[in-house]
């Protein structure tokens, strides 16, 4: 290595290899971090401490190599030179040769890696309503098969021109932090290692991995994870994210690192399409050696799922990130590309255009690197990449007569006028918002608060979608279908097979116990014969042709084809973790009558969204409607 010029912000090195010597151009990634990254750690008696991440991430970085078009690094200094480089349409891997007393490093082909085979188990929630849809997937490392380029995906595709960004939650179990020799800061660092090494493989997709925080779980795990498969392991930590972390953290999607070996084969799960949901937004991987290089297309695979990316197999069959079988590609194809527009243009990925803030380790912004940053007006990336007519790449500054750059309620320069809709409802359980006239960005997404009636009281909100059997038939039959009758799920789901069943336990179907059989396999009527899955069954319960369907997802995934949580089991009751428990476990705590004037609903937030003609925040007055969250009605 031959150090050739150093400034805050650039990095050069000259890599003599075997193949030829190498200039690696390298540029700090400055949007690694957001501004308010926060640390979460445990202390002696287990009180949850946050603090403000100290942690020197100038030492990662992004960059090319000189008069190599088509390439890409994404490095740390931190200890030398570790990272990934894409050159002459291979990958390869770089770090320091330990034993080295000269600064030597190892420089090998990403492809001489041998993994040992893994699947991928995959849970998958539709793109607007938060609930499961059918696939079946399985992932599979190996190292047989040759790296493609045909389909690679290096340029801004024209159909997504705008940013994307996903602020991404880790969370370290204790197995893991233990295996570190219980040392935070070293659990930290590779953190922040593997996920600028996951922020560059999704750069091409014009997509920007930020990491909003890091929990690391130092006085023990706050979900089991030894036992159960990992269906189950998963379903616990989107559930406490939901309930724990995103009370005190906002982020897009959490991901569980878990320092053990894999569950049945299965290293890595994720819901799918789900990346913006407080219900499903997760995924893990496990993690028991300290190759980040290999881990970070784990974790890239799996956030890939949670963006909406299915396997590419038979539609791009070479080798890449999401492909069942990989050998070691760090690229995504142009299915993948697809798979990930479908989510944006589908309303799935709403979250994910608001741009976070940057970190506060770096005091001088950036003008062209596609992020506001805190002296900004807009930034719309480079002079000559730059398309918006409202920022002037420049200077990073409005263009004259500008009030507005982006955001959806930014419209050809100006602000949208207040009372606007950017956002609306998707569902009868759903909330719109509306535009406040002097911003151009949409309030945060509000829905009904859980346990509101509806579908004529027979049926509760949960999440923003009310969660009734006819809507679940639907979704898997088609159009027309409806629940069975509950002798059905009586008679199905006491058998515990996979037809009818509870779940899952250590591998095995869990029988319903009777007073719970509806809130299990869900159980179907009026079938079309031509929207049926792959495997289905139709059993006569006095009479009536009951269908349920089991989609094949392997012995470690739960079914797709489950009832949901929050799904009415009887009076004043509703399925919650295969149970029926009172409805009162949903949450609802809002006397509409007292504190709405019977004028409106409460929202997820506690307040009152007023019907049309009443105001905010009682209902009490004429107005046009909306919430003191919501942005103005009018």
């Amino acid at each position: 290595f031959c150090f050739q010029e150093h400034s805050d912000e650039n990095l050069s090195y000259s890599v003599k290899t075997r193949n030829g010597t190498y200039l690696l151009k390298l540029k700090r990634n400055k949007k690694l971090l957001s501004e308010d990254f926060m640390l979460y750690t445990y202390g002696g008696n287990g009180k949850l401490e946050a603090t403000q991440s100290k942690h020197e991430t100038h030492c990662y970085y992004h960059g090319t190599v000189e008069g190599i078009a088509d390439s890409t690094l994404a490095l740390s200094t931190c200890d030398g030179l570790r990272g990934i480089l894409y050159i002459g349409g291979k990958w390869y891997g770089m770090e320091p040769l330990n034993t080295s007393s000269t600064f030597e490093h190892v420089f090998y082909a990403l492809e001489d890696m041998q993994d040992s085979p893994f699947h991928c188990g995959v849970l998958n929630g539709s793109l607007q309503q938060e609930m499961f849809v059918k696939q079946s997937v399985e992932y599979t490392f190996s190292s047989n098969s040759t790296s493609s380029r045909d389909k690679l995906l290096r340029e801004k595709r024209a159909v997504l021109p705008q940013k994307s960004y996903v602020e991404l939650f880790v969370v370290v179990d204790n197995k893991r932090f233990v295996l570190k020799n219980s040392d935070a800061a070293a659990v930290q660092k590779e953190t922040v290692e593997l996920i600028n090494y996951v922020d560059g493989m999704y750069r091409p997709l014009n997509i920007q991995i930020v990491l909003v925080g890091l929990e690391i779980w130092t006085d023990g795990n706050h979900i089991p994870v030894m036992n159960g498969s990992a269906g189950d392991v998963l379903s616990r930590f989107v559930s406490w994210r939901q309930k724990d972390l995103l009370k005190r953290s906002r982020n897009d999607v959490g991901h569980l690192i878990i320092g053990r070996g894999s569950y049945s084969g299965s290293i890595g799960m994720a819901f799918v399409g789900t990346v913006c949901s407080q219900v499903q937004g997760g995924s893990f991987s496990t993690l028991n050696h300290d190759n980040m290089l290999r881990h970070a297309t784990v974790v890239a695979h799996e956030l890939g799922h949670n963006l909406g990316m299915k396997h590419d197999d038979k539609r791009c069959p070479a080798s890449y990130i999401m492909h069942s079988t990989d050998n070691g590609s760090r690229n995504f194809s142009t299915c993948s590309a697809d798979d990930f527009e479908t989510l944006i243009l589908n309303g799935g990925g709403i979250c994910l255009r608001n741009p976070p803030k940057t970190s506060n380790v770096y005091k001088e912004p950036v003008c062209g690197n596609n992020v506001v940053d805190n002296n900004e007006e807009c930034d719309c990336g480079k002079p000559e990449e730059c398309t918006n007519p409202c920022c002037d790449a420049a200077t990073c500054k409005l263009t004259p007569g500008s009030q507005c750059a982006q955001g959806l309620c930014c419209k050809n320069c100006k602000f949208k006028v207040a009372g606007a809709e950017c956002r609306a409802k998707r569902d009868f359980c759903d909330l719109p918002e509306y535009c406040n006239g002097s911003n151009a960005y949409c309030p945060d997404d509000v829905y009904i608060m859980n346990g509101h009636p509806c579908s004529n009281m027979k049926a509760y909100c949960y999440y923003g979608v009310c969660q009734s059997f006819d809507s679940q038939c639907e979704s898997i039959y088609g159009k027309g279908a409806r629940k069975a009758p509950d002798i059905c799920f009586e008679k199905a789901n006491i058998k515990g097979d996979r037809f009818g069943n509870c779940g899952m336990r250590g591998g095995a179907y869990k029988k319903c116990p009777v007073q719970h059989s509806l809130c299990g396999k869900l159980q179907c009527t009026s079938v079309s014969l031509q929207n049926l899955p792959a495997w289905s069954v139709v059993n006569n319960a006095s009479g009536v042709l009951c269908w349920s369907s089991d989609f094949d997802l392997g012995s470690d995934i739960p079914d797709p084809a489950q009832v949901h949580d929050g799904t009415a089991c009887g009076e004043n009751k509703a399925c919650v973790g295969f149970e029926c428990v009172d409805a009162s476990f949903l949450g609802y705590s809002c006397d509409v009558k007292q504190k709405c004037n019977n004028n409106g609903v409460c929202n997820n937030n506690g307040n009152c969204h007023c019907n049309s003609g009443w105001a905010p925040p009682f209902c009490n007055h004429s107005g046009y409607g909306g919430s003191v969250d919501s942005g103005p009605a009018h």
